[in-house]
């Protein structure tokens, strides 16, 4: 039913008894056992007397009681923060109240939803993040993520064997690994590495694009030995390209999750998180890292994900600081000013569950690839930005080289 537009003049009292009427009639008629009402707020606007429309909501409400069917009514707010309904009275009669929210946070749009009242049983509390696309509503429940991952001791090649020593043996099967760096630097070298790591395995594995297109990938996996075309053809690959600014930050998650389950990947790689940083407001953006990171290590997936600094020497990036805690390891790319020339550093900062090596090493890119050798033993500063050249260490203070790989 709609309104005519031919409504006319009210002329003396007015009360929801034709309506009620009519809507048993439909009910009784088509045996449905669900109704909504769109919007009640439109017929609310007919009153002007706060306690007339609290008493014929209870009639309305009582008499969908009576008929014995889920009914859901919708009801217009003036502003997205202020009272919940425009007579402040619909939320007090009704069983349960859900707010759909669409903010403009920094000019960003961000919709959300929140269960305000639940009668009779608990349910998650705050604001969540909803996208709306062809399949319907989506809902992101952060707070039903649960800290109830499996955790193994099953190593897995890095893609490169010095890197793997580093680690104290390779990356851990169920692990998330976060590489920071300047750009530049060999982070998507790195992603390479990863999936070639798993090729020679016949594992299969998911690339996740946001700065470069799939051309352009396999164009620099190809010059530095790494055939992505092999890779795909053997079924053992494949690479989502997106613009970031071509969906929100839900919908990104979503669609990630949609491969991840159409795909069944045994790595997953996001390169890089940064460019999403910069479509999201940092409350969004530290959303859509939890329900990632939740997601992949639900699955018991290798998860790589690259960050880009803002310095090209020294410095962290905000990406860094808002998923340094969620993910179980962290390698550190850095630029090194030395002699008059640039040169590239790498160390491990952090590994969960095992030991490491703490050295910052020197790494070169070839047509090969990347590779690492010593650590700057007479450089103090690198993290920071500031190198500082120190007297050359002597023979006994160097550190040996921790075992060979376990992989």
């Amino acid at each position: 039913a709609s309104p005519r537009a031919d409504e006319g003049t009210v002329v003396g009292t007015f009360d929801f008894s034709g309506l009620l009427v009519r809507v048993r009639h439909a009910l009784e008629r088509t045996g449905a056992t669900r109704l909504v009402l769109d919007s009640v707020g439109t017929v609310l606007t007919r009153y002007d007397d706060a306690a007339v429309v609290r008493a014929e909501l209870h009639r309305l409400i009582e008499e969908l009681r009576e008929v014995g069917v889920t009914a859901i009514l919708t009801a217009e707010r003036e502003s997205e923060f202020g009272p919940i309904s425009r007579f402040s009275v619909e939320e007090f009669v009704a069983d349960n109240v859900i707010l759909l929210r669409n903010v403009l946070d920094d000019e960003r749009r961000r919709r959300t939803i929140e269960i305000l009242k639940f009668r009779g049983t608990p349910h998650q509390k705050g604001q969540f993040p909803v996208t709306i696309n062809g399949d319907g509503l989506h809902v992101v429940p952060l707070s039903a993520i649960s800290l109830k991952q499996h955790s193994t001791d099953l190593r897995i090649p890095s893609g490169i064997e010095e890197l793997d020593v580093m680690c104290g043996g390779g990356l851990f099967r169920d692990s998330v690994v976060l590489a920071s760096g300047a750009t530049g630097c060999g982070k998507t070298l790195l992603v390479s590495h990863f999936i070639a790591g798993a090729a020679a395995r016949g594992e299969k594995s998911l690339l996740f694009a946001f700065e470069e297109s799939r051309e352009q990938l396999f164009r620099n996996a190809a010059g530095w030995g790494i055939d992505f075309a092999a890779f795909e053809r053997d079924g053992l690959l494949r690479v989502d390209c997106a613009y970031p600014e071509s969906a929100g930050l839900e919908d990104h998650l979503l669609r990630i999750q949609e491969g991840i389950a159409a795909y069944g990947p045994d790595r997953v790689a996001v390169d890089s998180l940064s460019a999403l940083e910069r479509i999201s407001t940092e409350r969004s953006f530290r959303e859509f890292v939890l329900g990632l990171t939740s997601h992949i290590k639900n699955l018991d997936t290798a998860g790589l994900f690259t960050s880009t600094t803002a310095e090209l020497f020294g410095g962290t990036s905000i990406t860094e600081a808002h998923i340094s805690t969620i993910t179980d390891a962290i390698i550190l790319l850095r630029y090194v000013e030395r002699h008059g020339e640039v040169q590239r550093a790498i160390t491990v900062l952090k590994m969960r569950g095992s030991t490491h090596d703490k050295r910052i090493r020197q790494f070169e890119i070839d047509a090969e690839g990347m590779h690492i050798g010593g650590s700057f033993q007479t450089i103090a500063g690198i993290l920071a930005g500031a190198p500082v050249h120190m007297a050359a260490a002597s023979a006994g203070d160097s550190v040996h080289d921790m075992p060979p790989p376990r992989v």
